[in-house]
């Protein structure tokens, strides 16, 4: 399936650094719930992300990633997730953060 660059533009993908990591033990498979700042415009997001088995709660905390902001929030057990944060999956289908390779500013927009 292909989509024009008009329906691309509709999906707002921006960078935010998390600033808040916490185990979210009540999920189905194992999660981590996140609060991540995408700057002035949007502010703070959460999200809950299954990062358990590369990333620890400590090791997220400042890290930038790149998250859809413009999905509907999902209520995912008890917790509403505001944003789907970016990841690609490894070889054993472990989720990998997808984020910059050099600091961006938060909240910018990918294009």
């Amino acid at each position: 399936m292909t989509i024009s660059w008009e329906e691309f533009e509709k999906v707002d993908i921006r960078s935010g650094r998390i600033i808040a990591a916490e185990p979210y033990p009540e999920a189905r498979k194992p999660a981590i719930k996140l609060q991540v700042d995408f700057g002035p415009g949007i502010g703070v997001k959460r999200s809950s992300a299954q990062l358990t088995a590369h990333y620890t709660t400590e090791s997220l905390i400042g890290r930038q990633v790149l998250a859809v902001v413009n999905f509907p929030p999902r209520q995912i057990g008890k917790f509403l997730s505001e944003v789907l944060v970016l990841g690609l999956p490894d070889a054993q289908g472990d989720v990998i953060l997808v984020q910059p390779d050099m600091p961006v500013p938060d909240g910018v927009k990918l294009f």
